[in-house]
């Protein structure tokens, strides 16, 4: 009788330690379960130049999404970024690749606009700025073409 209500309260605590343990994953991992009331828009970028599945979409240096996937489509990286619903962009915003310090991640911001009309959920974001290429600029300093 002592031995199974000692095996029960270690099961019962083991059972509670594995809902902890899921649910920090999930929140420290930032992964929605549900879609977790976001949509979906693409922006086209002629370069993504060290972009990653997983990167922040920032506003204003806040957090309001990120980056689902990048794929090829006609030549170009297609950025599908995953949005929270509560923020609605103008559809003239514009979309740039940005580093956090000199040589830190890389992650998209986007500039709002002053448009009237809302990107609606799988739309496109039409004005890009391709990220600076840092190599790209050393070498036409170095060889001064500057």
């Amino acid at each position: 009788m002592e031995r199974t209500r000692v095996n029960v309260a270690v099961g019962v605590f083991v059972l509670i330690g594995i809902v902890a343990l899921g649910y920090l994953s999930i929140k420290l991992g930032r992964v929605s379960i549900f879609g977790g009331g976001a949509y979906e828009i693409t922006a086209d970028f002629p370069s993504v130049g060290g972009l990653k599945a997983g990167s922040a979409v920032e506003i204003a240096g806040v957090e309001i999404g990120r980056v689902e996937a990048i794929s090829l489509v006609e030549y170009q990286a297609r950025v599908t970024l995953r949005i929270n619903s509560s923020v609605k962009l103008q559809e003239d915003s514009i979309a740039s690749i940005k580093t956090k310090g000199l040589i830190g991640e890389k992650y998209l911001r986007i500039s709002p606009g002053g448009s009237e009309k809302i990107i609606p959920p799988k739309g496109r974001i039409r004005e890009v700025e391709a990220p600076v290429d840092f190599e790209e600029l050393l070498s036409k300093y170095i060889f001064g073409k500057v």
